[in-house]
């Protein structure tokens, strides 16, 4: 409110207000004016300022209006005052006027509207193309990264906590199969915990993805292994989508100085799928749509009701060195019956003594066991954990196992018969799978589970395989293996056991496997020797050809001095007591002994190759093994790649051998001769003696004529055994010069004696 005004101003506005209260007293005081139906009625005239609904009215202004540039209403200049008979008389008149427009427009006709022509709608303009993507959409959102202890002064280095979420979206109109998502991650992440998805190689956590993945960490879907389409789901984002929850330890630089840190690359492992370098959506979400290749789209065939039945459509059985096959055969709401088969595929790798080891991670656990036991009987983690709770009534001292992991070993021979723990067929084999190139019936080893489940999975069709599967050899021969995740196949068919002529398929069937791996330093497990009949001394094996110990007992010794030749009876002497002869030897032949001497081989097999005899018509060889461990070795075999030699072979005479292809020899001991005992002490030596066992081998030269023995073509070029690759000696027994003049001599002075007692006996 203004604390100005004029005085002009106050008095105009004092009189308003008087006026208004003397008009209002007068109405008041004046009784309504009754009209007479006789007298004719006068029209008061409205001015041109009055409320639309009455300049309708086409009356004329009265003169005594104020003019049309001036307001309606009254100005503290110009007091307005109404008449009240005024007021009456417009209301009678105005509803009089509207009474009687009303019958006249009830009694004139409606004129008939002249149609008028439609016009064609317009054409509707184009949808804007998707912006989205209609493959597969990879996509990796970094939530959020703290720092954390210790503190470093190189601010590069310091470590963060993080937290990220990665997805996998299907878009397009093919299902997407056991995906695999690959994420190449650039600032030395160290994964700590996973969830929605498990590593492909089954690797522990925590997880090093810079040492142990190399160019990219690879994840696996768990439990939802398989992503439907959009179509076949009405867009159903559980069915379409999965989500990987990632938690782990970062190193960079400060927050707000250097770059968010996001993976450098994204891509999915299927080779059906190209992606394309994924791009920043926002500095904290990195994203790439793959999209199926022109050769996927070629091959692509008509959609049919099985790309969308989970229990129809299955990828093709995979290959590899060893397949592991999960097939529940009985399911039950609390609990299913599965077969565990491992089938040996690799061409000359075996395993000795298995263990089977996985992860439960659905809180399931192992009620019994046929085929097979675990390494330890632990129920501790059913009573006092979530399965004791939910299994009120159950008597867990009957539970055979209830470790998150499992290590699950094969049963010994003896107890194949037991009605209880055995009888199960390829069972109770000791741990023993060989190639099938050396036995097909020992190539496979199976065993049975009875698998009890947790909430929310107690129905018959929730059914899930344990995840990260490892499985290894108990000899220090067996191969390293690495096993991927458990992927949905078609059911196993199994023969009728009435003896029908009928397949009855498993509940379901998941497929695991495995390869033979070798890490980047890893070192042989055997080695190679080389002797000649036209050189009296051997080729020993490498120094340090199987690795040398880090923390050595005993003499110093050089890692890198080439290896000493040895005398051919060395051989049978452990390399610790092999120092001696191999000075003496050098001193003899006037070698020059590296100061300090070589360090041994340390394997625990050693292989000598010995050229026997060489003629113009064939040629033979001596093949002897020696078993440095501690450990007995049963249905051993080995394999020599023989390269030019090869189309010469002929027979072996101490053990079974055979010509396999691929310039390959495959021999393995006769039956009842195929125990390679490990190293004991006899009577009479101070040290341990190796077990061995020996074969000569012959060739012919009918197809290798041109084959030149003597200059290192006699040798093979590989050995392997018990599908281990041996390390090979680097040169060859030589024939010097001298040594053959001298030979000839020989040969010469006994060819004189010859003829001179034949010359005696002819007189």
């Amino acid at each position: 409110m203004s604390t100005f005004s004029s005085p002009e101003k106050n008095k105009n506005d004092n009189t308003e207000e008087e006026t208004s209260k003397q008009a209002a007293a007068a109405v008041a005081r004046t009784p309504p004016r009754q009209f007479k139906p006789t007298s004719p009625l006068r029209l008061p005239q409205l001015c041109p300022a009055t409320p639309r609904a009455f300049q309708s009215l086409h009356l004329t202004p009265s003169p005594r209006c104020p003019p049309p540039n001036r307001h309606f209403l009254a100005t503290p200049s110009t007091p307005l005052s109404l008449d009240p008979a005024m007021a009456g008389s417009i209301t009678l008149v105005l509803g009089a006027i509207l009474l009687a427009a009303g019958l006249a427009a009830a009694q004139t006709p409606t004129p008939t509207p002249t149609p008028t022509p439609r016009l064609p709608p317009a054409a509707a303009e184009a949808p804007a193309p998707d912006p989205g993507c209609n493959g597969i959409e990879l996509s990796y959102n970094l939530q959020n990264r703290i720092k954390i202890r210790p503190f470093v002064a190189d601010q590069s280095k310091q470590p963060y906590s993080f937290k990220a979420n990665a997805s996998v979206v299907n878009g397009g109109t093919r299902p997407l199969k056991s995906w695999a998502m690959l994420v190449t991650f650039g600032h030395d992440e160290i994964l700590v915990g996973v969830d929605g998805a498990v590593l492909t190689a089954g690797a522990d956590l925590p997880y090093n993805t810079t040492e142990n993945a190399g160019n990219a960490t690879s994840f696996s879907g768990y439990p939802q292994t398989d992503l439907l389409t959009p179509i076949a789901t009405a867009g159903d984002i559980a069915q379409i989508q999965a989500s990987v929850g990632l938690v782990g330890t970062l190193f960079a630089g400060p927050i707000g100085k250097v770059p968010v840190t996001l993976p450098t690359a994204l891509s999915l492992d299927d080779p059906d799928y190209e992606c394309p370098p994924a791009t920043n959506i926002t500095a904290t979400v990195l994203s790439t749509c793959c999209l199926l290749t022109p050769k996927a789209l070629a091959n692509a065939t008509v959609p049919d009701a099985n790309t969308t039945d989970p229990t129809k459509n299955f990828l093709p059985r995979g290959n590899g060195d060893l397949v592991i096959t999960y097939d529940v055969i009985q399911a039950y709401p609390t609990s299913y019956l599965a077969l565990v088969t491992m089938e040996n595929n690799a061409k000359l790798g075996r395993l000795d003594n298995w263990r089977l080891s996985w992860e439960w991670r659905r809180g399931e656990f192992i009620y019994s066991m046929k085929g097979a036991y675990t390494s330890k009987k632990d129920t501790s983690a059913c009573v006092y954990g979530a399965a004791g709770q939910y299994y009120q009534t159950t008597d867990f001292s009957q539970v055979l196992n209830c470790e998150k992991k499992p290590v699950i070993l094969d049963l010994p021979l003896s107890r194949y018969n037991d009605t209880q723990m055995g009888r199960i067929e390829n069972c109770c084999r000791n741990g023993t799978i060989l190639p099938k190139s050396m036995d097909a019936s020992q190539s496979k080893s199976a065993f049975q589970i009875q698998v009890f489940k947790m909430p929310p999975d107690t129905n018959r069709t929730k059914l899930f395989p344990p995840a990260n599967f490892k499985i290894a050899g108990g000899s220090s021969l067996n191969p390293d293996y690495t096993c991927g995740q458990p992927m949905p196949v078609s059911p196993t068919g199994f023969p009728d056991p009435s003896g029908l002529d009928s397949t009855t398929l498993a509940v379901a069937t998941w497929q695991v496997v495995c390869n033979i791996t070798k890490p980047k330093d890893a070192k042989p497990k055997c080695c190679v020797t080389f002797s000649a009949f036209y050189n009296d001394s051997v080729i020993p094996c490498n120094t340090c050809a199987c690795g040398c110990p880090a923390n050595r007992r005993g003499p110093t010794c050089s890692t890198t001095a080439q290896s000493m030749i040895l005398p051919p009876e060395a051989l049978l002497v452990p390399f610790d007591n092999r120092t001696l002869k191999a000075q003496a030897w050098a001193d003899l032949k006037h070698y020059n002994a590296p100061r300090p001497i070589p360090c041994g081989d340390f394997c625990g097999v050693s292989i000598n190759w010995h050229v026997s005899s060489d003629f113009n018509k064939g040629w033979s060889a001596r093949v002897t093994l020696f078993n440095w461990g501690d450990v007995d070795m049963a249905n051993w075999f080995a394999a020599m790649v023989m390269d030019k030699a090869y189309n010469g072979f002929e027979k072996a005479y101490s053990f079974n051998a055979t010509a396999v292809g691929n310039d390959t020899i495959f021999m393995q001991g006769l039956e009842g001769l195929n125990y390679l005992v490990k190293q004991t002490n006899m009577s009479g030596t101070d040290y341990l003696v190796p077990g061995k066992q020996q074969s000569v081998l012959s060739f012919d030269k009918k197809l290798t004529p041109s084959l030149n023995v003597i200059a290192g073509e006699g040798f093979p070029s590989k050995v392997f055994f018990n599908g281990e690759e041996c390390a090979m000696p680097q040169r060859f027994p030589m024939s010097s010069g001298s040594r053959t003049r001298l030979s000839s001599a020989l040969a010469l002075v006994l060819l004189l004696a010859a003829s001179s007692a034949f010359l005696l006996l002819q007189q």
